[in-house]
């Protein structure tokens, strides 16, 4: 089991995880339009190179999300285990303002303050 989360604690991590996340995924959408124009032109050579360079780039920022002890749900989606659910963050999310329990998933997430039995 991993680490267990206040809501106060993940919002400490919060701007490391934003400032990791944000030029990663500039990034990243960069290489997806050059992979698209190099789809376009059928440039087999360049296709590889980029999707290579895109799941190495996915990868780091996905290594970095784990560093700090969250867990990646899906691209630019991370939680902190808060040990009955998760604190849910979604780039380009601003704060850490949500929850979900661990069945419900992304899909039935709500805001803090709503979390069943706790006060956030």
């Amino acid at each position: 089991m991993g680490r267990i989360f206040t809501l106060e604690e993940a919002r400490e991590l919060l701007p490391q995880v934003q400032t990791t996340t944000e030029p990663v995924f500039h990034l990243a959408a960069s290489l997806t339009e050059e992979l698209s124009q190099a789809e376009e032109a059928g440039d087999e050579d360049r296709m590889t190179e980029l999707r290579d360079r895109l799941q190495t780039l996915v990868q780091s920022w996905q290594q970095a999300m784990q560093d700090l002890e969250a867990d990646v749900k899906g691209l630019w989606l991370v939680d902190f285990d808060s040990g009955d659910g998760y604190w849910c963050w979604a780039y380009p999310e601003t704060s850490l303002d949500h929850w979900h329990s661990y069945e419900g998933g992304f899909r039935s997430r709500m805001p803090v303050d709503q979390r069943p039995g706790v006060q956030a």
